[in-house]
């Protein structure tokens, strides 16, 4: 007679943490698998974006420090991993039916893609730049009279990164107009 615990043979509580175990860490190898710049790059839509962004601070520096697609456009706290996988699921979709299948597509699409973008940093306080920028973090006495001047406003007046810096890691779209853009 096999042991059990309050009807539940042994054999089978071991044999669901054992499943368990292997479908937490599938899950979380596929959440690793997908967030790394290779897999944000392996669609060909993704190239006009890529070959711009090489050509900016994010990518090649003087420090070394590289910030790549998932630094930018995933969290890292759990929750909202969760709901930006879940929205990214548009992407696939948009993929799959050929939105952005080449570079005239791509840039008539590229201001509804930027607004979207830059409104969700909006609403989390660019929650992704400040995981490397912080405000608290920054020696205003050493930057130079115009960033000193503007980062330290931002701080006070409770502004966040995308008001100043669309633009930063990828092209603005042409039609993109600063004062409709406030």
């Amino acid at each position: 007679m096999k042991k059990s615990l309050k009807g539940i043979s042994l054999s089978v509580l071991i044999g669901a943490i054992i499943v368990g175990a292997l479908m937490v860490a599938g899950f979380n190898g596929a959440l690793s698998a997908t967030n790394t710049e290779s897999f944000c790059i392996s669609c060909h839509e993704m190239n006009v974006n890529y070959e711009e962004y090489k050509g900016t601070v994010h990518y090649r520096n003087r420090t070394g420090v590289r910030a790549t697609c998932p630094d930018c456009h995933v969290p890292r706290d759990f929750g909202p991993k969760m709901i930006a996988k879940i929205r990214a699921a548009k992407d696939v979709w948009h993929h799959l039916i050929g939105t952005i299948d080449n570079k005239e597509k791509y840039e008539a699409y590229r201001l509804t893609m930027a607004k979207t973008v830059w409104q969700k940093m909006k609403e989390t306080d660019s929650r992704e730049c400040r995981i490397c920028h912080s405000a608290d973090s920054m020696d205003f006495e050493e930057q130079q009279g115009r960033a000193a001047r503007k980062h330290k406003k931002m701080a006070e007046k409770g502004r966040t990164c995308i008001d100043c810096h669309k633009g930063v890691a990828h092209e603005l779209p042409e039609d993109y107009d600063e004062e409709e853009n406030k």
